[in-house]
């Protein structure tokens, strides 16, 4: 089993804070074996919480990337495409011969507002119906409160008497 270093700590912390790695992914990269990152997350408390601080930030930085993402396909945004005809020279070596620049935009797209909203907003935008239904005259299908045994028989027989 390869002993315990910080220097090899680190390195399994930047792993996990950089990349969605496995564990197998990350003890070839650091050169140990998974058996030995399990000891150490068991033995070491230091090491299991700077796998879990690791993973956290990777967490952090991910849902903000979501955010930044979501926001520019809430808005629409522009970005510009640029196309470049090839030539040859006298020598018959490539040459750029024209470059065109177009500034596309992008539209807002409406699933991912759909989205903001729905799960920003939930109260005032669902993405589901609810249906309530009740019995005769308005009179709930179901007691709101646990019965006896007796209350149930005689509840069940009101309701066959209603149909």
């Amino acid at each position: 089993m390869a002993k315990y270093s910080q220097r090899k700590a680190k390195q399994i912390f930047d792993l996990y804070e950089k990349g969605n790695y496995t564990i197998a992914q990350v003890c070839v990269k650091v050169g140990i074996s998974e058996r030995c990152f399990y000891t150490w997350q068991k033995e070491r408390a230091e090491f299991a919480e700077g796998i879990k601080e690791a993973k956290d930030k990777y967490i952090s930085k991910k849902l903000v990337e979501c955010d930044q993402s979501l926001e520019r396909l809430i808005n629409g945004y522009e970005y510009e495409e640029r196309k470049t005809v090839i030539g040859k020279d006298r020598d018959g070596n490539p040459v750029p011969v024209e470059q065109t620049v177009t500034k596309k935009h992008v539209a807002p797209s409406l699933g991912a507002i759909i989205h903001f909203q729905t799960n920003r907003d939930p109260e005032n935008w669902r993405n589901r119906q609810t249906t309530e239904l009740t019995g005769k005259n308005g009179k709930d299908l179901i007691p709101d409160k646990p019965m006896t045994v007796k209350e149930a028989r005689e509840f069940l027989e009101k309701l066959k008497e209603e149909i």
